[in-house]
């Protein structure tokens, strides 16, 4: 394993992963020219080893690696939910493989040989949907540390409202005095850090994304 510090972001990391080691190397520097730190891995096993969940960025995954093979990597990252978006480096034989990779998931697909540059732009194009996702994560969290700060009640008058349902329909719902419908919904918007209905709603479609 070998890795490279210059830094674009210190959150986003481009981790090669080829037996190849001239291809390592050649994709490293490449990187390293335009300001990205990575990792490169000659094995999907050890890559895998050491892989963290909080990892930010991107993987360029050899289709083809000695032992675990890179679809397979693929598959084992699916199944741990990694949000790291991959690209493929395939051989011409390789192309549908690496369309069926895609219809997985998998962001991208670079097939041999390649131009380094353009491979490059396609890494930087990876760190931005990395960063979409790092960014809806913090969302959902955020959304649901808001919605674990509500009572019982206060959820049921919060999906009343989100119904569209007036405070005096609320009150006859719930057998409650419309000043305690106004003081729930006063209550809710706060805790959920919104100014009316129609943002509680936008809030919580993240948690539908």
């Amino acid at each position: 394993m070998t890795t490279t510090t210059t830094a674009l972001s210190p959150a986003n990391r481009a981790h090669i992963i080829d037996d190849d080691e001239a291809i390592c190397d050649a994709l490293a520097w490449q990187l390293r020219t335009r300001g990205i730190e990575c990792t490169t891995w000659t094995t999907a096993e050890d890559f895998l080893s050491t892989w963290q969940p909080e990892w930010y960025g991107c993987i360029v995954l050899d289709i083809r690696l000695n032992g675990m093979s890179g679809l397979a990597c693929f598959d084992t990252l699916i199944e741990s939910n990694c949000q790291l978006p991959v690209i493929f480096i395939t051989g011409h034989g390789d192309i549908q493989m690496a369309v069926e990779a895609l219809k997985k998931g998998a962001f991208d697909f670079v097939e041999k040989p390649f131009n380094h540059n353009d491979l490059v732009d396609r890494v930087m194009a990876a760190f931005e949907l990395s960063d979409e996702r790092r960014r809806i994560g913090a969302t959902r969290e955020s959304v649901d540390e808001r919605l674990a700060s509500l009572t019982p009640r206060e959820r049921e008058v919060m999906d009343l409202i989100l119904e569209g349902r007036y405070n005096k329909v609320i009150a006859n719902q719930l057998v409650i005095s419309m000043r305690t419908v106004e003081a729930h919904r006063s209550h809710i918007f706060n805790k959920m850090k919104v100014r009316s209905a129609v943002e509680l709603a936008q809030l919580l479609s993240v948690l539908k994304e």
